[in-house]
């Protein structure tokens, strides 16, 4: 393993071999974490009953980044078109019949969400030969990969803006603690890491000796009083193991974003009802299907406002098609609004699912407030930006070992907060703004997000764009 680049030598793949440094350490982290014991399980890719395998996953690179991240061995198909995708590539043609006869998750086809499937290829074809040959007869669009998402990801990098950076014990968030209780009666989805574990915090169910993966915590307010109440699975079963046992945790990458992101709602929406689930599993990433299916079942739950802080780059830049068909669904549920952040990159180009029209897309202000930060995303599909630069909040506790070049290897201690940047953290300001205006005037998701962003054009920066400020 080379110390300096987090390259293993010997057995990385050639697609690493021209990507910047930086996005190398993070690309190759996500590579070899889906190829673990278990992630096809936490990604909902078990099949055939085996939930102990890995998910090979495919790489396309652009320049010195990554041009997207997929799996291998399968791909989406709007289900209008399967037959006549399953005749472009020879797959065979089961009857709805013999396919609803298969046992459980073997298949060779599976639906994900409204009017998308996936199809599981039986041929010795890879995947992307497999989508050129239905692109040259139907064009592109109705056959995608199944493309892996990243929290703090953008376009052509999987990697946040900054490693977590140290602060001093008993510092406060920043930006600061909204005074009242605004927020109060709204509730928030964040589709994300998951939530770290804190000695006092309840399990449910409770008196367990060790969580399993899918555990479900409250965060009981210490040490962060302004978490209080804020639900979720847990981030990493591990880490409250070795709390329990008194061993000194050590923190991985990604880890503990879901708590930070929740962190900066509450500052904005002290009241606000949060639910942080667990959904990027492996290496703070996870595969479009199981994001789309846990979106789709979030819905039934009926919250006020869904929040994303991941990005993905797609294949010909085509828009993720499960998520369009999480969104037929969401129309039907009048006034929720979904809140998403643009990406980590520093380019022009869309990055998805923050790129849809109804997504309302947030980039990142620098430290100064008032120029754009360097790593953010921006284009005219970037709604709004807010501050993302040195943002301090809820952390772990433990050790971490920096991925970012060029702190690679840098050891740092946390002791429950930290500094840290992004557009995954300039997103819920203006999640926590929504849910603020929301409880102080009635409107719903849409009528408020509207509402903000006119007060956010009226304050635009020439050379940035609308900005949204917590106060």
């Amino acid at each position: 393993m080379c110390e300096f680049c987090g390259r293993d030598l010997v057995s990385d793949p050639s697609w690493a071999d021209n990507l910047e440094p930086k996005i190398r350490a993070h690309a190759l982290y996500i590579w070899k974490a889906f190829k673990e014991d278990g992630a096809a399980d936490a990604v909902g890719e078990g099949r055939g009953g085996q939930r102990s395998g890995g998910i090979d996953i495919g790489v396309v690179t652009s320049g010195q980044g990554v041009g997207f991240m997929y799996a291998e061995g399968q791909i989406l198909v709007l289900e209008p078109y399967l037959e006549r995708v399953r005749e472009i590539l020879d797959e065979p043609r089961q009857t709805l019949r013999e396919i609803a006869d298969y046992p459980e998750g073997t298949a060779p086809v599976e639906p994900v969400i409204d009017g998308v499937v996936i199809l599981y290829l039986s041929q010795d074809l890879g995947v992307l030969e497999a989508l050129d040959r239905v692109d040259r007869v139907l064009g592109p669009g109705y056959a995608t990969p199944n493309h892996v998402i990243t929290v703090a990801g953008g376009d052509g990098s999987p990697c946040p803006a900054t490693d977590p950076e140290m602060v001093y014990d008993g510092t406060e968030p920043y930006p600061a603690v909204a005074p009242g209780d605004a927020g109060a009666g709204i509730s928030i989805y964040v589709a994300d890491t998951g939530l770290l574990w804190y000695h006092a915090d309840k399990l449910d169910p409770p008196g367990l000796a060790s969580a399993h993966p899918d555990q479900e915590v409250t965060n009981e307010g210490s040490p962060h009083p302004w978490l209080k109440g804020v639900r979720g699975i847990l981030d990493r079963a591990q880490d409250m193991t070795q709390a329990q046992a008194g061993q000194t945790q050590k923190v991985n990458p990604y880890e503990g974003h879901g708590t930070f992101v929740a962190g900066v709602v509450r500052c904005m929406a002290p009241a606000a009802e949060i639910y942080v689930a667990n959904v990027c599993k492996v290496a703070g990433s996870t595969l479009e299907t199981h994001l789309a299916r846990h979106l789709d079942r979030a819905l039934k739950h009926g919250y006020d406002l869904f929040h994303l802080a991941i990005a993905c780059p797609t294949r010909k830049d085509l828009p993720l098609i499960t998520f369009e068909g999480w969104l037929r669904r969401l129309r039907s549920y009048k006034g929720v609004a979904c809140v998403v952040a643009a990406g980590n990159s520093g380019y022009s180009f869309p990055t998805w699912p923050a790129a849809f029209p109804e997504m309302v897309a947030v980039g990142a202000l620098a430290a100064d407030w008032r120029s754009r930060a360097s790593f953010s995303n921006y284009g005219p599909w970037v709604d709004v930006y807010a501050p993302g630069r040195d943002l301090v909040n809820a952390f772990a506790y433990g050790d971490y070992r920096c991925f970012m070049v060029p702190y690679v290897a840098e050891k740092r201690k946390f002791h429950g907060m930290a500094k840290w940047s992004g557009t995954s953290f300039s997103t819920p300001i203006l999640t926590g703004l929504i849910a603020a205006r929301m409880s102080r005037t009635g409107e719903n998701g849409k009528e408020a997000t509207a509402a903000l962003l006119t007060e956010a054009r009226a304050r635009a920066i020439p050379g940035v764009g609308p900005i949204a400020l917590p106060y």
